[in-house]
C-alpha cells in the first residue's frame, strides 16, 4: 500500500529545516439562503495590517459533505475582510474553512487556499452555500486527508454585498490571500506556511495571489501555487477580427465575461456584445442552480454564429483592453508555480496559457509548465497531479523549472 504523506510530518520537519471553466456537474441544496445581489461597489476603507482577513462572522456548519465528515474534519462558513481590486476599497467576502481532525502538529497546520472555478456571478452561486461547494469539494478533501487547514473563498460579490467582479484578477488574488489570514483567525494552531490551488477562474486567482504575495501577503510564507487551466490571458476570446469564430464553450462563457466587464464599465450594456439566442438565454447561461440551470443545454443549442458579435467597435475594444489589464504576468511571481493545460481544452485554449507562461518566464518566474494532450478543461486528473505538486512544496522539495522548454 502506498504511504500517504501527511502535512503533520511535513510541518514538523519544516520547523527544523526552515487550483468551469470549473462548471460543476452536480449540485446540492444550499446550506443557507442567499441575499440578492446589489449593484453598488463597497467604498469602505481598505483593511490594513491585522484588519486583512479579520473574521466578521463564523458559523460551524452542521450540513457538511460526507467526504469531509468521513475524515473527521469540520467546516465553518465565514465572512472576512479583504480588498477590492476595482477601487482598493475594503470589502466583505464569504467563504468556507475546513479543519482536519486531530491536534495541530509542531509548527502549526499548513494552509491550502482553494480557488474555485466559475460557478456564476450572482449570490446563489457562492460555493459556501452548498455542502459540495458546487463541485469544488474534490480539491478540498485530499488536503484535509494530508492534515492541512483548507480555506475556500467565494470571491468578492458572491454571497456578499456588491456585484461579483468576474475575471478581475487583483480582486480574486486579494480574496485568496486574505482567506488564509481568515483561516488562521478561525483555527488555533494554524501556521504561516501556505499554498494555493485553483482551476480556470480559480487558476487566475491563484496566479494573481502568487504575484501579490511578496507585498500583500506579508507575514505569511507562500510555498507555491498550482494554476490549472488558468484564465491567464483571455484577450484571444475577443480577437481583433471579431467574435464569430469562438468555440461553443467560449460562446457559452461570454455572458460571464461580459457581466464581469460591466462591473467596472457600467456605461456599456450586455446587448452591446450579445444578441439573438445568446442574449435571450443569458439568464439561463448565468444560472448555477435551480430550474434555470436545468435549461442550460437548450440555451447553448440556441446560440447562433452571429450572436456574439459586438454592436460597436468602441465596446469591443474596451472589453479587449479590460481583458489585457487582467492578463498575466503583471509582476514577477513570489513563489514557484505549476501551470497545467490540457491539449483538448476548447474553452481556455492551451496556446493562450502557454503564451502567458512564456511571458512569465521572461519575468524570471520559476514555472513548472505541464501540457497534457489527452486532457480537456479542468480535468479531475489535473487536480490529482496538482495535489502531489503542492505536497512536494510543503515537503521543501524544489520545484522543476521548465522555462527553457517554453523559450
Amino acid at each position: 500500500m502506498r504511504y500517504r504523506r501527511t502535512f503533520g510530518t511535513i510541518a514538523a520537519a519544516a520547523v527544523l529545516v526552515v487550483s468551469g471553466c470549473g462548471t460543476p456537474t452536480t449540485s446540492s441544496s444550499p446550506t443557507g439562503s442567499a441575499a440578492g445581489t446589489t449593484t453598488a461597489v463597497p467604498t469602505t476603507p481598505a483593511p490594513q495590517g491585522d484588519e486583512r482577513g479579520a473574521v466578521l462572522s463564523d458559523v460551524v456548519l452542521g450540513q457538511v459533505d460526507q467526504s469531509v465528515t468521513a475524515l473527521g474534519a469540520t467546516a465553518h462558513r465565514i465572512s472576512y475582510r479583504s480588498t477590492s481590486g476595482l477601487d482598493g476599497s475594503g470589502v466583505e467576502v464569504t467563504g468556507t474553512v475546513f479543519v482536519p481532525g486531530g491536534l495541530p502538529p509542531a509548527g502549526g497546520w499548513p494552509v491550502v487556499s482553494v480557488a474555485h472555478g466559475t460557478t456564476g456571478v450572482t449570490d446563489e452561486c457562492a460555493p459556501s452555500l452548498y455542502p459540495n461547494l458546487l463541485g469544488a469539494i474534490g480539491m478540498v478533501t485530499p488536503f484535509l486527508e494530508r492534515g492541512a487547514v483548507v480555506t475556500v473563498s467565494d470571491y468578492q460579490g458572491l454571497g456578499s454585498p456588491g456585484p461579483h467582479p468576474y475575471l478581475d484578477a487583483p480582486s480574486a488574488g486579494y480574496d485568496v490571500v486574505d482567506a488564509v489570514r481568515a483561516a488562521r483567525n478561525v483555527v488555533p494552531g494554524t501556521g504561516t506556511r501556505w499554498a494555493a490551488i485553483g482551476v480556470s477562474q480559480g487558476g487566475q486567482a491563484t496566479w494573481a495571489a502568487n504575484e501579490m504575495a511578496a507585498d500583500y501577503g506579508d507575514g505569511l510564507e507562500l510555498v507555491g501555487t498550482a494554476n490549472l487551466s488558468p484564465a491567464a490571458d483571455l484577450r484571444a476570446i475577443a480577437p481583433p477580427e471579431g467574435l464569430g469564430d469562438l468555440t461553443l464553450p467560449q460562446r457559452g462563457i461570454l455572458p460571464f465575461v461580459v457581466e464581469g466587464f460591466l462591473v467596472s464599465h457600467p456605461q456599456y450594456r450586455d446587448s452591446d456584445f450579445l444578441s439573438g439566442g445568446l442574449l435571450a438565454g443569458k439568464d439561463v447561461l448565468l444560472a448555477c442552480t435551480g430550474p434555470l440551470a436545468a435549461e442550460k443545454l437548450t440555451a447553448v443549442a440556441a446560440i447562433g454564429p452571429d450572436d456574439v458579435r459586438p454592436s460597436s467597435p468602441e465596446a469591443y475594444a474596451a472589453m479587449r483592453d479590460w481583458l489585457g489589464q487582467n492578463a498575466f504576468p503583471m509582476t514577477g511571481a513570489t513563489a514557484p508555480m505549476m501551470v497545467l493545460v490540457g491539449g483538448r481544452d476548447n474553452l481556455v485554449e492551451p496556446e493562450w496559457t502557454e503564451q502567458a507562461s512564456r511571458a512569465a518566464c521572461a519575468e524570471g518566474d520559476r514555472l513548472d509548465f505541464r501540457f497534457r494532450p489527452e486532457q480537456g478543461h479542468a480535468d479531475a486528473a489535473a487536480t490529482t497531479e496538482a495535489v502531489e505538486w503542492v505536497t512536494e512544496r510543503f515537503l521543501g522539495a524544489p520545484s522543476a523549472n521548465t522555462c527553457d522548454l517554453l523559450s
